[in-house]
């Protein structure tokens, strides 16, 4: 090439393009450890709630892979290749906007959805909801849906369970709290897990809209890229 325009651009995608592949993996593993965050809680949640790392995991998957198509186009100097991958940065950067637009709209129900999940599996109280109780609230340190009196009035049984009591409260040769009011407000664990969770869902949210406008800066900025060095190519091999 005779101009140092074209060849310039082309070192610049392929270092982006390393870049890209990088931020691929590091999207792949946000999405991961959001993943099992939330699916530590899966008993309570959607599947609206883990879609968004889900889509996030085989996002940064197809990034890496289109990262490696932007490298070789590149190096190969092809604007079928570049063309190529531009069209599929547009396509990923769309279904990234979509996922976005529905997570803003789906948080505006998120608090009324886990309310009714936890009331509902407080109400069954069965061997399975009762280990998601427990798991939930010696996690997040909280008890019942808003407050511990949900036990005494939705529950089967009527009473507090173990995993309510603060762990420096609890009698090891029963494994409960013991001489505690009705209530436990001395020993037992005050918050709703209504709230905690909500919290806690809401900032993995934060996390994976972070890095999807981050990632969404730099799809744009190899759009442009590999159309500019597509444009290049052409025109000086039409000369």
């Amino acid at each position: 090439m005779r101009n140092c325009g074209p060849s310039l651009i082309k070192y610049v995608l392929f270092a982006f393009n390393v870049l890209f592949a990088i931020s691929g993996l590091g999207i792949l593993i946000a999405g991961a450890i959001v993943l099992a965050d939330v699916n530590e809680f899966n008993h309570f949640v959607e599947g609206r709630v883990l879609a968004p790392p889900i889509v996030l995991i085989v996002t940064g998957l197809v990034i890496f892979l289109i990262a490696s198509l932007g490298c070789f186009g590149a190096i190969k100097e092809s604007p079928t290749l570049l063309l190529t991958f531009a069209v599929l940065l547009a396509v990923i950067f769309i279904v990234e906007l979509a996922v976005g637009i529905a997570a803003s709209v789906f948080k505006k129900d998120l608090e009324m959805m886990v309310k009714n999940s936890l009331q509902e599996s407080i109400k069954r109280s069965d061997s399975e909801d009762i280990m998601a109780w427990d798991n939930i609230q010696r996690k997040l340190m909280c008890c019942g849906v808003d407050t511990p009196a949900d036990w005494r009035l939705l529950s089967a049984n009527k009473t507090l369970p173990a995993s309510c009591c603060q762990p420096q409260f609890i009698d090891t040769t029963v494994g409960h709290c013991l001489d505690s009011p009705a209530l436990g407000k001395d020993k037992y664990f005050q918050d709703g897990c209504v709230g905690k969770l909500k919290d806690r869902i809401e900032k993995n949210a934060t996390i994976l809209i972070g890095v999807g406008i981050g990632i969404a800066f730099i799809q744009i900025l190899g759009i442009a890229l590999a159309c500019y060095l597509a444009s290049s190519i052409r025109q000086e091999r039409a000369k």
